[in-house]
């Protein structure tokens, strides 16, 4: 390994790391869960109050668990089981996607609700 070998890849760290680190402030915890099925919202939830929520999905009902502000399914009906493999979440930008079951939680902040996400002129 020669100098420039070194010094491409010091800063190919220093990128990776940077981005690692913004990434990360982006992250919201969420104060709100929304649930959809078939992009329609059939439940709104705190996430400050644990409790249990049941809901219809497609192959059956679908158990939605929040604890200490964090989020899962807990129970559903489909052959692997991938929603409920999924485990808690807070985090805005990662949101629960149970597809056998046509149900999407999505994570958001009270005040977020009002932002604009684009313009179109």
């Amino acid at each position: 390994m020669n100098k420039s070998d070194v010094k491409l890849i010091g800063i190919m760290l220093i990128i990776v790391i940077v981005s690692l680190v913004l990434i990360n402030l982006n992250k919201k915890e969420g104060s709100m869960a929304v649930v959809y099925y078939e992009d329609r919202i059939v439940l709104t939830i705190d996430m400050n109050i644990n409790r249990e929520y049941i809901v219809d999905g497609a192959l059956g009902e679908v158990v939605i668990e929040v604890l200490d502000k964090k989020i899962r399914v807990k129970e559903e009906t489909s052959s692997k089981h991938l929603c409920s493999k999924e485990g808690f979440t807070n985090d805005s930008l990662r949101p629960i996607i149970c597809l056998p079951n046509k149900i999407v939680i999505k994570i958001i902040n009270k005040k977020d609700n009002n932002d604009i996400d684009g313009v179109v002129y």
